[in-house]
């Protein structure tokens, strides 16, 4: 082990992946055991939140160390849609830069490259370089949105200009003779269930419409290890100098097409295989730190970016083949919901030297990485930056079981729910109970709700008409956090 100045950090952002479904925090249908490993070394959250139900506010909050409701453009993107944080905002990569780590972002991005129209075909602006990241090899979006293509620090990967790349959401704009999955469903080797039904790459029908690229199209199979060799390359290169990255993976996000080694490796069908290849992700960083010699010097973050779904818009026979397993485990709800299972997630924490194994009930978000974070590398940020990160670092670091207060969740479309000590309040909200499409439920309700998780983690009994002194507080404490600027003070 060498010490350094200050360790190196690494994030790893699972997308899609529920509380339950990992082994250390109680599932038994899929073994994980290289995040079970990590657990064993650090501290495991039962109450570690993501900020919202679906991918981009979370990672926006993450990243920025803000509730992603402060940013209207925080919700799920397009994969042609703007760079939604601005080159001049604040952010934990660019926290790092300022004290001397190396900075680099692999995997899914989806907060948006560019500004306005973007050009494929040429450099492209405001990109993670632009936020405070070295280096950045990603995907725009997300696997099931084009462009399908990696895009390595402002350019596409792979690109020839013969044959340049075009993109638009708009199926008025839709590129005529181009195959989709609406109108040329026998092209298709995974059949949709809902909302994938345009451009056909590689046999899947994904969202939006695109032309051209043809030599740059990412292979699914073999993303994984794509994205795997990158984040490897950049911890090696940067062996001997502090190193921040932010390593997100895309499973168990749909299209799930795991690579030969994975495929039928779990009884769990397509979802079970790519967590069970997520987790070997896992442990190759694990690995290797261990042979650089990096382990003691480096913290290790794993979490995911909001709950579980099974049918996210592919028949894929998640559903069929989930038997028991729960992958919200004991919460209720999942992806998309305001429900507890939309946002509380798997949360670890690893610094094998420097925290003791355990397991905490602490309240802890991933919006307060970038404040812990920053104490703990000795950064000092002004009034300006990360206004709603909070510095837990003791319990961040399982020293105590002091965590926070209150926490403002979201579902989708910014609908706010508050978590305070034991309580959970979900304001009334109109809109559907329950998502069809992927049978999940929303909290949606013209009754508000209130549930004391102390004695109903599963959130079934609402006890809204037993307590409306709890119902006054927290109706009030929540419209004082939407209305302010900032919560750390």
């Amino acid at each position: 082990m060498r010490k350094k100045q200050s360790p190196n950090v690494v994030i790893i952002y699972a997308d899609d992946l529920g509380f339950g479904d990992v082994g250390c925090y109680g599932a038994s249908d899929i073994h994980t055991p290289n995040i079970d490993r990590l657990a064993s070394r650090g501290v495991s959250f039962n109450h570690g939140y993501a900020t919202a139900a679906t991918c981009t506010p979370s990672r926006y909050s993450l990243l920025t160390g803000s509730y992603p409701w402060r940013n209207p453009q925080a919700s799920i993107l397009a994969g042609d849609s703007s760079n939604i944080i601005p080159s001049d905002m604040p952010t934990i990569a660019r926290m790092f830069q300022t004290a001397g780590h190396r900075t680099a972002v692999v995997g899914k991005w989806h907060l948006g490259l560019g500004k306005d129209d973007i050009d494929w075909n040429r450099p492209i602006s405001s990109t993670p370089n632009d936020v405070g990241f070295d280096e950045s090899f990603i995907m725009a979006a997300t696997n099931d949105r084009v462009p399908c293509v990696y895009v390595e620090n402002r350019k596409v990967l792979g690109l020839t200009d013969d044959d340049p790349i075009e993109v638009t959401y708009d199926w008025e704009k839709a590129f005529p003779g181009e195959p989709t999955g609406r109108t040329n469903p026998e092209l298709l080797r995974l059949d949709y269930s809902h909302g994938h039904d345009a451009a056909i790459i590689n046999g899947v029908s994904r969202i939006g419409h695109m032309r051209g690229g043809k030599a740059a199209l990412w292979d699914d199979e073999s993303m994984a290890e794509t994205f795997l060799e990158r984040a490897l390359d950049f911890i090696n290169v940067n062996s001997k100098t502090p190193f921040f990255l932010y390593y997100a993976l895309h499973q168990p996000h749909v299209p799930r097409l795991p690579s030969k080694t994975f495929k039928g490796s779990t009884k769990l069908g397509a979802r079970g295989d790519v967590i069970a290849e997520l987790d070997w992700c896992v442990g190759q960083i694990t690995d290797n730190l261990e042979r650089l010699g990096l382990t003691e010097d480096t913290i290790i973050v794993f979490t995911s970016d909001n709950g579980p779904v099974l049918n996210d818009g592919y028949k894929d026979q998640a559903e069929e083949l989930n038997g028991q397993h729960n992958p919200a485990g004991i919460l209720r709800g999942g992806k998309y919901s305001m429900f507890d299972g939309g946002t509380r997630v798997p949360f670890i924490v690893s610094w094998p030297g420097r925290i003791n194994s355990g397991i905490s009930d602490a309240i802890i978000c991933q919006v307060d990485l970038y404040a812990c974070f920053a104490s703990i590398i000795n950064q000092v940020l002004n009034a300006e930056e990360a206004p709603d990160s909070l510095p837990l670092v003791s319990t961040f670091l399982g020293e105590n079981e002091i965590g926070r207060t209150d926490l403002v969740l979201e579902g989708t479309k910014a609908k706010t729910v508050l978590r305070r000590n034991n309580w959970v309040y979900i304001p009334p909200y109109e809109g559907r109970s329950i998502n069809e499409n992927t049978n999940i439920e929303l909290g949606n309700s013209l009754e508000a709700q209130l549930y004391d998780l102390r004695l109903d983690a599963g959130q079934q009994k609402n006890i809204v008409s037993e307590r409306p002194d709890i119902v006054k507080i927290m109706s009030s404490r929540l419209n004082e956090i939407l209305s302010g600027e900032r919560t750390r003070y």
